[in-house]
């Protein structure tokens, strides 16, 4: 398996001091939050800790085996989450934003604020748009500055600081939806995504707090 490289955003580090790799995780589920993992190099960043790729790539023991090494080769990291109750009341773009935000907010309140984020993707949804957080019934900006954004496909794969980012948030939602209280959904093995056996539990339950209520399920019973 390919390393992650981390040419791109050390380049980025010349013009900026120090980028915030960001990537979120559980934007498709149907349950429990929405994450947003940031990770903090500046330009003198040291060798990238070696099989670290998008979550996605790695099986689940070689992400918590890659946590620590992660931490240790990252300036700052943090995780940020959107409840359910938050994406059904924003919807998902809103919450990605407000997770990503937290995040960053938790970098800055150990005294490092990011020059700028390197994104996955090519729709940036962490930068708000005009009047978002100035509504009077938007959400609250948890960060309170705008930061420049560079957008990049595939980013999670092939960019370190942006694995880096995808890993902490998929180790660390995983652990959450491991330890949220389950009736009978199979949290801790389909990780709120739409599972057979998930959407048959829904069918059977109804739907509880952790779903996302004002998403399409398989019944529109309530729990």
């Amino acid at each position: 398996m390919t390393t992650a490289s981390r040419d791109l955003e050390v380049s980025l580090a010349q013009r900026w001091g120090t980028v915030a790799g960001m990537d979120e995780v559980g934007r498709g589920a149907l349950a429990g939050p929405v994450a947003v993992g940031v990770a903090v190099i500046g330009i003198d960043a040291p060798p990238v800790p070696e099989g670290l790729t998008d979550s996605k790539a790695l099986t689940a023991r070689r992400r918590e085996a890659l946590v620590e090494p992660v931490r240790s080769w990252t300036l700052a990291s943090s995780v940020g989450y959107a409840s359910p109750q938050e994406i059904d009341q924003w919807g998902i773009i809103a919450a990605l934003r407000l997770a990503g935000r937290r995040a960053l907010a938790d970098v800055a309140s150990d005294g490092l604020v990011p020059g700028g984020v390197l994104l996955d993707g090519s729709h940036n949804w962490l930068s708000a748009p005009d009047d978002l957080f100035g509504l009077v019934d938007g959400p609250e900006d948890p960060f309170g500055r705008e930061l420049p954004v560079h957008m990049q496909v595939k980013a999670d794969a092939s960019c370190a600081v942006v694995a880096a980012a995808s890993v902490l948030a998929k180790v660390a939602r995983d652990h959450l939806m491991q330890e949220i209280d389950d009736p009978g959904y199979g949290w801790a093995s389909n990780k709120g995504y739409g599972s057979a056996a998930h959407t048959r539990a829904i069918a059977e339950l109804g739907v509880s707090d952790q779903h996302r209520r004002s998403w399409k399920m398989p019944t529109q019973a309530t729990k």
